[in-house]
C-alpha cells in the first residue's frame, strides 16, 4: 500500500514554524535595545543637555513667534521623565529696544516638551506649551483684526496664507510645528481701536490643537469678563485665513448663563462679506444681557426672551436669514429675516414671520412706541433702536394686545426716520372684524402720534363682561370706529392731551342698571334720585347710535339715540373722564309718535360721577318757560 500524500498548505507550514522563533527573538531583542537606550538617554541627559542651550532655544523661539524680545529671568527646570520638559518662570515679552517699549505681557511660568535628541546634538524644538498666569495685551484694530505689530513667524504665517480650491494654502517655508497649548489662569486686555474700549478677560484657560501652522486647529478657551463666565468653543480647516480677516470655514460656539450662540459655515472675523451657514442664538433674558453689556434700550423690559435659528448668508453688508425659527417670550415663529447694516446709515430689519400665538405688547415697547429721546433715563440721541428701520409683515393665528384677543391676525411694523407705523390690516375680533393704524409723528419720533380703529359685527357684551368693567355699557353686536391723535409724545401722553371722535352703532341690545318704568316712577316723586336706586332692570333697545368727541380731557357725547321697543333715551353733554365726572342732559319718549300720550316727554339732568351718577329731572313746564323766555 503507497502513504498518502500531504497537501501543499501543509507542507508549506512546516519551513515557515521553523522561523518564527527567531523572528520573536530578534524582536524582543530590538525592544529590549530600544528600552535600554530610551532609559540610557533619560539618566545621562542631564550630564548631556546644556539647560543653557534649552534656555536660550525656548526664548529664541518665544522672540521669533511673536516678533518681539522674550525674555527670561527665572531660573530653568529640566525634567527628563517621563518625556524631557523644561519649565521657565518670570518670562517678559516686549518690543524689541529701539522700536518702542510696548509690553505685549509677562508669562509666570511656560512648560515645553522638547526633543531630547535635538538637544544633545545642540539645537532644541518645543511642542506642548502649558502657559500659567500670562497677562498679555492685545490691540484688535479698526478691521476687526489682532493687530500682529511685527513681523513673527505667525504673522508671517498669516499674511502668507492663501486660499485654493477653497483650502488653506502655505508654502513649506513659512510652515512650523505647534502641537497643543494650553493656558491656565491668564489674563487678556484686548484694546479695540474701533469702539476705544478695552475689554479685560480673567481666569482665563484654554486648550489649543494645532499641530502645524498649516493644520486645521481647534481651541476651547473659558475666560470671566464683566463677572460673567464664557466659553468658546472654536475649530478651522483654514485658521491662518480666519485669523487674517478671509473668509474661511469656521466652527463656533459661545455659551454662557445670559446667552448661548452657535456658527457653522462660512465666515470672517472682519466684515458681515461672504458670510454662508447655520446659527443659532438663545437669550433668555434680554435686560440682563443689556445690563451686563452696559446698553440700553427704553421699554425693552417687557421682551424677556429672544431666540433665533436659521440659515444666514450675507450680500455686501446685509444678512438674510433664510428657514428662522425665532422666539419671542415663549412665542414661536418662522419666516425669513433681512437684516442691512450701512455704514453711515440708519441699519434695517425686515422681512415676514409668522407666528402661531405673539403678545404684541414687546413689540409696542421695544421697536415702534417708545424709540425717541426724551425717555426718562434713555441716551439723548433716543439709543440704538432709533437708528434702526423696521418692515416686518408678520401674522399669527393668535394675537394679545393686552386687554384685547385677537385671532387670524396680518399686521405690519414700520419704522423709518421720519415715522413709526403700526398696522393690522386684518383680524378676528370678538366674534367680528378689526382693522387698526397707529403711528408715532415726525420730529425724532416726539411729535405725536394718531391711532384708528374700526370694528364691525363685534360682541361688545362678551367683552365687557370679559373685562369685568363697571357701570352702564351697551350689551350688544355692533360697529365702532375711533380715531385718535396728541400732539406729545406718545409715550409720555395723557388722557388730557388726546383728541379725536368716536361713532358707535348696534342693533338690538341691552344697558345694564338703567330701568325706565322706575325713573319714570321716581321723577314724580323725587327732584333727584341716584341711578343706583333705579337700576331693577335693564333697558333694552332695538338699535344705538352714538358719536362723541375727545378733548381737554372730556368726551363730549353728541346725538346719542337709543330706541327702544316702546321708549327712546337721548343723551348729550360733557363726560370729564380725568376725574370721573359726568354733566349730560337727556330725555326720554315715545319710540311712536302716537304713544306720546301713553309715553310723555321726561327731559332730566345727569350729573354726579361715571360709576354712581344722579338724575334730576327737569320738569316740562319750566323748560318750556325757559324756551320762551327772551
Amino acid at each position: 500500500m503507497g502513504t498518502s500524500r500531504q497537501p501543499k498548505w501543509r507542507r508549506k507550514m512546516v519551513p515557515l514554524s521553523r522561523w518564527l522563533p527567531g523572528v520573536a527573538r530578534i524582536a524582543t531583542s530590538l525592544v529590549l535595545i530600544a528600552a535600554l537606550i530610551f532609559v540610557a538617554l533619560r539618566v545621562a541627559a542631564p550630564y548631556l543637555v546644556s539647560t543653557g542651550l534649552v534656555r536660550t532655544g525656548i526664548e529664541n523661539q518665544l522672540s521669533k513667534w511673536t516678533g518681539y524680545h522674550a525674555e527670561i529671568k527665572g531660573t530653568p527646570v529640566l525634567e527628563f521623565w517621563p518625556t524631557p520638559r523644561i519649565t521657565l518662570n518670570q518670562i517678559t515679552i516686549r518690543q524689541p529696544k529701539g522700536r518702542g517699549d510696548k509690553l505685549l505681557g509677562t508669562i509666570d511660568s511656560l512648560s515645553a516638551d522638547f526633543s531630547l535628541i535635538d538637544a544633545i546634538r545642540g539645537s532644541a524644538s518645543f511642542h506642548e506649551f502649558h502657559l500659567l498666569r500670562p497677562n498679555l495685551s492685545l490691540t484688535r484694530d479698526q478691521q476687526g483684526l489682532i493687530d500682529w505689530t511685527y513681523a513673527g513667524q505667525l504673522a508671517k504665517a498669516i499674511a502668507r496664507a492663501r486660499q485654493e480650491g477653497g483650502a488653506e494654502v502655505l508654502d513649506e517655508r513659512h510652515d512650523a510645528p505647534i502641537g497643543t497649548i494650553t493656558v491656565e489662569d491668564g489674563t487678556f486686555n484686548v484694546a479695540d481701536l474701533a469702539s476705544g474700549k478695552t475689554y479685560h478677560f480673567e481666569d482665563v484657560s484654554a486648550d489649543v490643537s494645532w499641530p502645524r501652522l498649516s493644520s486645521p486647529m481647534t481651541a476651547v478657551l473659558i475666560a470671566r469678563t464683566g463677572g460673567e463666565d464664557l466659553k468658546l468653543d472654536f475649530s478651522s480647516r483654514s485658521p491662518l485665513l480666519v485669523f487674517d480677516g478671509k473668509v474661511a470655514d469656521i466652527k463656533t460656539s459661545l455659551n454662557s448663563s445670559l446667552m448661548t450662540a452657535e456658527f457653522t459655515g462660512l465666515g470672517s472675523i472682519a466684515s458681515l462679506a461672504g458670510v454662508s451657514g447655520n446659527m443659532a442664538v438663545n437669550v433668555p433674558d434680554v435686560p440682563a444681557l443689556l445690563t451686563w453689556s452696559g446698553k440700553s434700550i427704553p421699554g425693552v423690559e417687557t421682551l424677556r426672551s429672544f431666540s433665533i435659528q436659521g440659515d444666514i448668508f450675507s450680500t455686501g453688508n446685509a444678512l438674510r436669514f433664510n428657514n428662522v425659527a425665532l422666539g419671542l417670550n415663549g412665542a414661536n415663529a418662522t419666516g425669513v429675516l433681512d437684516v442691512s447694516l450701512r455704514p453711515n446709515q440708519r441699519s434695517r430689519l425686515g422681512g415676514t414671520l409668522a407666528f402661531d400665538s405673539v403678545n404684541l405688547q414687546p413689540f409696542f415697547d421695544a421697536f415702534a412706541l417708545r424709540l425717541a429721546a426724551g425717555e426718562a433715563g434713555a441716551p439723548e440721541d433716543g439709543g440704538s433702536l432709533q437708528n434702526l428701520d423696521v418692515d416686518l409683515r408678520f401674522s399669527t393665528k393668535e394675537m394679545q394686545l393686552p386687554p384685547f384677543r385677537l385671532a387670524d391676525v396680518g399686521a405690519s411694523i414700520i419704522v423709518s426716520s421720519n415715522e413709526a407705523k403700526f398696522d393690522i390690516g386684518d383680524s378676528q375680533f370678538e366674534g367680528g372684524e378689526m382693522t387698526a393704524h397707529l403711528e408715532a409723528m415726525r420730529g425724532d419720533f416726539d411729535g405725536g402720534g394718531k391711532l384708528q380703529i374700526s370694528i364691525r359685527g363685534a360682541d361688545f357684551a362678551g367683552l365687557i363682561e370679559r373685562l369685568q368693567l363697571k357701570g352702564s355699557w351697551p350689551l350688544a353686536t355692533g360697529s365702532l370706529d375711533i380715531s385718535l391723535k396728541t400732539g406729545k409724545p406718545i409715550w409720555t401722553a395723557r388722557a388730557a392731551d388726546v383728541s379725536g371722535q368716536l361713532a358707535f352703532h348696534t342693533n338690538a341690545g341691552s344697558i345694564r342698571g338703567i330701568d325706565v318704568a322706575a325713573i319714570r316712577g321716581r321723577a314724580t316723586q323725587q327732584q333727584f334720585f341716584p341711578l343706583s336706586a333705579v337700576s331693577g332692570e335693564n333697558f333694552n333697545f332695538n338699535q344705538l347710535d352714538m358719536t362723541a368727541t375727545f378733548a381737554g380731557g372730556s368726551a363730549e357725547l353728541r346725538g346719542v339715540n337709543i330706541q327702544g321697543p316702546d321708549e327712546t333715551l337721548t343723551l348729550s353733554g360733557i363726560i370729564p373722564y380725568e376725574s370721573d365726572g359726568l354733566a349730560l342732559s337727556g330725555s326720554l319718549q315715545a319710540t311712536d309718535d302716537t304713544r306720546a300720550a301713553e309715553f310723555p316727554l321726561l327731559p332730566f339732568f345727569v350729573g354726579g360721577s361715571w360709576l354712581n351718577p344722579v338724575i334730576s329731572p327737569v320738569p316740562v313746564i319750566n323748560q318750556q318757560a325757559t324756551g320762551n323766555s327772551p
